[in-house]
């Protein structure tokens, strides 16, 4: 267990995912704070400024195009699974928070003690193209600094 541990610790790519995933987060806590907000929830929750999934996925691709070469197959994988991630972020997570958006809306306008009427679905799960965007130019930043700084 313990060389597993310091192997992953040496991993320029899984610390520059982990690293800009943790950063996304942190960002998404001191923006809810500054606004007077703080949720518990935020610090693992999906959804908001920026994506963390985008973070970790392009830190990931950045990562390994840097550590393996932009010509190792290693990138290839990680860059087509980075598009994935980021067109569902902001493709079909963001809708379907919009769907449950409606569907509290109209489970609020149920009458008297109707056996939905306490369901409250999960609004904040997708993102925006901006906040896809933003959590990909973290990424790459994070994943930067990891290779080029951290790991000389």
């Amino acid at each position: 267990m313990k060389d597993l541990l310091a192997a992953l610790l040496r991993n320029q790519v899984f610390m520059s995912a982990i690293a800009a995933w943790t950063v996304a987060q942190l960002t998404k806590i001191l923006r809810d704070i500054f606004r007077g907000n703080f949720r518990w929830e935020r610090l693992t929750g999906a959804g908001g400024m920026p994506s963390s999934h985008s973070a970790m996925v392009v830190a990931t691709t950045f990562s390994a195009g840097l550590t393996a070469g932009f010509d190792s197959p290693f990138f290839a994988i990680a860059f087509v699974m980075s598009g994935i991630v980021m067109y569902d972020a902001a493709g079909v997570r963001r809708h379907a928070g919009r769907h449950a958006r409606a569907l509290n809306r109209i489970i609020q306008e149920l009458k008297g003690e109707h056996p939905l009427k306490n369901i409250r679905l999960k609004e904040l799960i997708g993102h925006s193209p901006m906040e896809v965007l933003a959590g990909a130019v973290q990424g790459l930043i994070v994943s930067w600094i990891v290779c080029r700084i951290l790991y000389v």
